[in-house]
């Protein structure tokens, strides 16, 4: 995208550019109410991360684990905050890549566009991995490949239709996890009440919270261990940001999704996992399975873990949906500003980027063959993730570097905001320093430690791609002011 481009952005007049005006038939719709937000936004607070990932943050981290989540939200909160101001300061701004490139230049468009979606295609690779295993709690003899290929076709087909047909798939993906937690918690407080005791002879009970080194069993080191798998528990919180385009009413519904996050963080993080290392003990809790599976199935309830069982498995095709949509919006978004090939722009006759769809699709399919060379679940998972995480801090760290340039290019849309970020700048740059801490936690563990390694490779990768278009744009600059000269 040009410089040129990101002033129009500024200045309120994304149509008027005569490339959006060749595209003006091929707009995405704004086809999500905003029941279908409120639910996409909730269901980006509840990930595999959190059903999956928290047995191993238990293992490392004890009962810190708690104080692990309420950090990362309490900070990831104020990213989302940054977020809803700029793409309310203009609603022509159709995702995050968009205000990067008109506050930050060209190339935090390209590279935050990119890194997102290479974020969420890992991040669906780590979903339909995990639902693989999930199928192995009523089929241990099923080859973890099959149901993860099963459910990507499934999905991808769906996604095919239309864009109000994954609104309703989330809000529905959604619904089963919401009610499903609130009857775990409610389960866990009657257990907790009662004094159950599990056949294993563990009583459900709140002193588990204050065991003996229960809060940092492994000192600091296993405390800031578990900041990884917790980090991509978040992975999704963000997604009502690539929805903007395809929302009927933002002012409306993307503050009021962006306000209940701290509620979600404390009654879906916090509360399940008190109710979880109350009932069962940290200690007895395996980080090679989901906890919330685990603990029924301690405590001698295996229909009740298969229930949950359900409820986790549809958890990850959630995600999973999320991630297939959020990349071909993004793929979209690239090729529009001339950043992806402009062949991922065509939209089909239901408004479905179809044809990023299935090139994302390609490469979630790809990158799931990391099964055939890493068959146990949990070590295939850690690995997708560690990436993840910092793909995932990255495009935070754009976010709100893009907000403290706005507030110094455009102070006027600040005042006339109606959705300020709380605490402006000062806060703006407090989670700035914690994103950087973030980055320093990845290098003490050994997994982490190998993906922040291979990162590079990625940036690196970008930047020549960034450098090739910008020298590719130049010819074609010259080539036609040769022609006009000539006329």
């Amino acid at each position: 995208m040009s410089n040129n481009k990101g002033k129009q952005f500024l200045e309120g007049d994304l149509l008027g550019s005569q490339h959006m005006t060749e595209q003006e038939e091929e707009k995405l719709q704004r086809s999500l109410t905003n029941r279908h937000i409120q639910m996409i936004a909730i269901g980006g607070a509840i990930g595999t991360g959190l059903f999956m990932g928290s047995g191993k943050t238990l293992s490392v981290s004890g009962t810190s684990i708690i104080l692990t989540y309420l950090i990362i939200g309490f900070f990831f909160f104020f990213v989302m905050r940054a977020m809803g101001e700029l793409l309310l300061a203009n609603t022509n701004f159709k995702t995050f890549a968009d205000f990067a490139t008109a506050y930050l230049g060209p190339w935090a468009g390209f590279f935050l566009g990119w890194s997102y979606w290479c974020n969420w295609i890992i991040t669906a690779i780590a979903d339909v991995i995990v639902i693989g295993g999930y199928m192995q709690f009523w089929y241990p003899d099923l080859p973890v490949w099959i149901p993860a290929f099963t459910s990507l076709a499934i999905l991808t087909i769906l996604n095919f239709v239309a864009v109000r047909l994954f609104g309703e798939l989330e809000f529905w993906f959604s619904l089963i996890k919401i009610t499903a937690i609130i009857l775990f918690i409610l389960a866990g407080i009657y257990l907790i009440g009662t004094g159950f005791t599990s056949p294993n002879g563990v009583k459900a009970s709140m002193s588990h919270l204050f065991e003996t080194q229960s809060m940092f069993p492994y000192g600091v080191t296993g405390f800031l261990a578990g900041f990884q798998i917790a980090i991509f528990a978040f992975v999704g919180i963000e997604l009502v940001g690539t929805t903007a385009a395809e929302t009927k009413d933002p002012h409306t519904s993307l503050p009021k999704a962006i306000n209940s996050i701290p509620l979600r963080i404390l009654l879906f993080y916090v509360g399940a996992l008190v109710c979880i290392i109350a009932v069962t003990s940290w200690a007895k809790i395996s980080p090679e399975k989901s906890p919330f599976v685990e603990m029924f199935t301690l405590v001698g309830l295996p229909i009740a873990a298969g229930l949950i069982n359900f409820v986790v498995a549809t958890s990850a095709l959630s995600s999973a949906n999320s991630g297939i949509f959020a990349t071909s919006r993004m793929l979209y978004g690239l090729a529009l500003d001339n950043d992806a090939p402009k062949s991922f722009s065509k939209l089909s006759k239901r408004k479905v980027p179809i044809r990023g769809l299935v090139f994302s699709m390609a490469c979630v399919t790809l990158g799931t063959s990391i099964l055939f060379i890493v068959p146990n679940v949990m070590t295939a998972f850690t690995i997708i993730s560690a990436l993840t995480s910092i793909l995932c801090i990255f495009t935070f760290m754009l976010i709100v570097m893009s907000y403290i340039y706005y507030r110094k290019k455009s102070p006027e849309l600040h005042i006339q905001s109606k959705y300020k970020m709380p605490g402006g700048l000062f806060m703006a740059w407090l989670t700035m320093l914690f994103l950087v801490f973030t980055i320093v936690i990845l290098a003490l563990d050994h997994d982490t430690l190998i993906a922040l390694e291979f990162s590079p490779v990625w940036f690196i990768g970008l930047f020549v791609a960034y450098k090739y278009k910008k020298k590719k744009m130049l010819q074609l600059d010259i080539l036609k002011a040769q022609k006009v000269d000539y006329i």
